[in-house]
C-alpha cells in the first residue's frame, strides 16, 4: 500500500495549516507549526509571491490530500466518484473522504490521528456491522455500524487512546456509544459537518480542465 513516508510536520508547514497528522501533539506547544509557522525550505521564510489562479486550485488540492493521507491516483479516483453522484460535486468529494473507514475511526476518537487509524484498521482492530474489515479506505453507508473488535477493546493501549480522546468532538453523521466503543453512520457527511477549512469548488475546477 503506497503512502506517505516523509516528515509530516514538513507538510503542515507547507500548507500553512494544522493537518493533524501527529496526534495529540497537534494540540499542545509542541506543534512544529506553533514554533514555525512558515514553509519548510531554505527559502521558506521569504516572503511570497501572490498565487496564480492554478495556484490556489493546486494547494487547495495537495491541502485536501495531505489532511486525509491519500495519494493522487486514490482522490482522483473519489473525484471521479463525485462526479457520478448527485448533488454538489466537491462536497460529494469531501463526503466520500470523510467515508473511509480510517477517518471514521479517527472522528470517533478511536485513534490520535488518521495515520493511528490507518495502521489500526490494517491490523484488524475494527468491523463493520459485525465482520472484521481490514482495508483503510473502505466506504462506510449511512445504517452501518463501526465497532472496535471485541478482542481488542482489552487492549491498554485501545483504552488509552479512547480516554485522550474523549473530550473530542463526534460529527453529527455519526452516532457514538463510547462505552460500547462502536458508533453507527447516521447520513451521509454534510459539508457543514466537515471541518475542513478549503474552497472544495477549487479542486473541481482544478480538475475540470
Amino acid at each position: 500500500m503506497a503512502r506517505y513516508t516523509g516528515a509530516v510536520c514538513r507538510l503542515c508547514r507547507r500548507e500553512g495549516q494544522k493537518l493533524f497528522l501527529k496526534g495529540e501533539r497537534c494540540y499542545t506547544g509542541k506543534c512544529a507549526l506553533s514554533r514555525r509557522a512558515y514553509a519548510p525550505g531554505q527559502h521558506g521564510q521569504a516572503r511570497n509571491k501572490k498565487a496564480s489562479e492554478y495556484g490556489k486550485q493546486l494547494r487547495t488540492k495537495q491541502f485536501a490530500k495531505r489532511y486525509y493521507g491519500v495519494l493522487e491516483g486514490q482522490f482522483y479516483h473519489y473525484y471521479e466518484m463525485a462526479t457520478k453522484m448527485q448533488g454538489v460535486t466537491g462536497e460529494n468529494l469531501l463526503g466520500l473522504l470523510e467515508s473511509r473507514l480510517d477517518n471514521v475511526v479517527y472522528r470517533l476518537g478511536f485513534a490520535s490521528s488518521r495515520a493511528q487509524a490507518r495502521q489500526m484498521v490494517t491490523q484488524g482492530h475494527f468491523t463493520v456491522n459485525g465482520r472484521k474489515v481490514n482495508i483503510p479506505s473502505y466506504l462506510v453507508k449511512a445504517g452501518n455500524v463501526v465497532a472496535v473488535k471485541e478482542a481488542s477493546r482489552s487492549l491498554g493501549s485501545v483504552k488509552a487512546i479512547v480516554e485522550a480522546t474523549a473530550s473530542r468532538p463526534t460529527p453529527k453523521w455519526l452516532e457514538l456509544n463510547r462505552d460500547a466503543m462502536e458508533a453507527k453512520i447516521v447520513a451521509f457527511p454534510a459539508r457543514e459537518d466537515i471541518d475542513l477549512p478549503i474552497e472544495e469548488t477549487l479542486i473541481v475546477e482544478l480538475y475540470s480542465k
